[in-house]
């Protein structure tokens, strides 16, 4: 077992930026899991600003997060839809579009898909 780890998304070990400029991925590792913490700006959508990147019809990460700020609404290829505001935990399983609700940046935390996304 290792010691004690402290990360800081001040210093993050990997930054992924959105297309046109409307977010980015900042990531860090614990002990070889991937955090990472997503700055959706007002007018993102998955599937403008992401999908030329990941090249699938929809988002197939799993996602386990903790929205910060912002809104955000997100529809499952099956037509199921939910929006998540500051303080929401969430479970978002593969298979969805998401847009930025309002004029806030939406900012979520995320333990589980954030690993592969948006990766070029």
């Amino acid at each position: 077992m290792t010691g004690l780890v402290r990360k800081n998304f001040a210093s993050p070990e990997e930054t992924r930026p959105f297309e046109a400029d409307k977010g980015k991925v900042d990531l860090v590792s614990l002990n070889a899991i991937p955090v990472g913490r997503g700055t959706f700006e007002p007018g993102w959508r998955w599937s403008e600003h992401v999908k030329p990147i990941a090249g699938t019809d929809s988002c197939q990460a799993s996602h386990v997060g903790l929205t910060l700020s912002g809104r955000m609404h997100i529809v499952m290829d099956d037509g199921e839809e939910m929006e998540f505001g500051a303080g929401d935990l969430m479970v978002c399983p593969p298979g969805h579009d998401a847009w930025v609700v309002g004029d806030e940046p939406c900012v979520v935390l995320d333990w589980a898909g954030y690993g592969d996304y948006a990766k070029r």
